[in-house]
This record gives C-alpha cells, structure tokens and sequence, in this order.
C-alpha cells in the first residue's frame, strides 16, 4: 500500500571546499541542512556534487541525505539519493529512499520524493511504503 505524504520544507545549502586535485571549475561540492514540516517532521543532512556547462540552463546533480524524525507518526532515520538534470532549463529529478536504509519504526521504508519550489518555497510530496523487513 503506497501513502502519501506532504508538507513544506526549509533548506540551507553550504558551499564545501573541493578535492585538491584538477576538477574542472564547474564541478562544485556543498553540504545540505534541512527542516521538513507537515506529515515528515524531520531534520536531514547530507553532501551534495553539482555540475554546471557553459549552456545556459543545463547541469546536473547528485547528493545523499539522512533524514531523522517522524514520518505519520512513525520514528526513525532513512538515506534520500538525489540524481538530477537540467537540460536548457527543463528538470528531470528522481529522489528515491536508499534500500534498507530504515531503521527504527522506519524499518522497511521505500519510495520516492517530488520536491516543488514555486515563488521561492519549498514543497514535498513523498509516496512510500513500510514492508515489514
């Protein structure tokens, strides 16, 4: 059976140092803070890696955040995978919980995340399911 939930969140994205070794001047490395509200109250952080070209509009993503809270109700902590485009302005975003990465009363949790930003806030959508493990 798949849930849905949803709610807002704030988000804080440092800029980190990256590597001492040659990268390319587009790749750049940040960290990630966030506070999610409604039906996942939760705290994340994780470490973002982004990519940026010299067209207008296109880069790409990918990041790892572990999410600690309550979930309808239910305590524990899970890893979101980020993987996303952007080409020429258009996003293409999958965020998917890491498998078995549950613990607690989260034991079993599987889905995947749609995040919204319209006028500058932030919205989630979270279709998941706790099989028992």
């Amino acid at each position: 059976m798949t849930i849905r939930a949803s709610g807002s969140f704030e988000v804080k994205v440092t800029p980190q140092p990256m590597p001492s070794s040659p990268v390319d001047a587009g790749i750049a490395r940040m960290s990630i803070d966030k506070q999610f509200h409604g039906d996942l109250e939760a705290i994340s952080q994780g470490e973002m890696l982004s990519a940026g070209t010299s067209v207008k509009g296109s880069a790409g993503y990918v990041a790892i955040e572990r999410v600690s809270g309550m979930l309808h109700g239910r305590r524990g902590t899970f890893v979101l995978q980020h993987s996303g485009t952007m080409t020429r302005g258009a996003p293409d975003l999958t965020i998917t919980v890491v498998p078995d990465s549950g613990t607690d009363e989260l034991k079993g949790l599987a889905g995947q995340m749609v995040i919204t930003i319209a006028d500058g806030k932030h919205t989630y959508d979270f279709d998941y399911g706790v099989e028992p493990v």
